[in-house]
């Protein structure tokens, strides 16, 4: 419904649920917790097969930055603006999710009128 308008992405962080964790998931989905980015990136590709994201999949670094900086263990969503600024968190997902209330934070970026860049006075 927005793709013309918005760019859409998936960011994967550290894995909630490794069978060598706490609270693995059951079933055939059974994932290690990464030691390393490139795990974390084969980690990743399984995970986007099996549950068929269609939208495409960023890796997280190892030490977990985005992930710290947004909050977004163990999984949110988010809109950035064009110009970086975060326009809409949403609550931990997945009990947090919110979706009426993020199409109406995305409604209102989409409807904003881009800010010109002031021109230079000719002399």
């Amino acid at each position: 419904m927005y793709r013309k308008d918005a760019a859409f992405y998936v960011v994967y962080i550290r894995e909630a649920h490794p069978k060598d964790g706490s609270r693995p998931l059951s079933g055939e989905l059974q994932l290690s917790d990464p030691k390393s980015f490139f795990e974390r990136e084969e980690v990743a590709r399984k995970c986007a097969g099996a549950l068929r994201f269609s939208m495409p999949m960023l890796v997280d670094e190892i030490d977990d930055g985005a992930a710290k900086a947004y909050g977004a263990y163990p999984d949110r969503i988010y809109i950035v603006g064009k110009d970086g600024r975060v326009v809409y968190q949403g609550g931990p997902g997945p009990r947090g999710f919110r979706p009426d209330e993020m199409e109406t934070a995305l409604k209102k970026l989409l409807a904003e009128k881009p800010v010109e860049k002031p021109r230079r006075a000719r002399v």
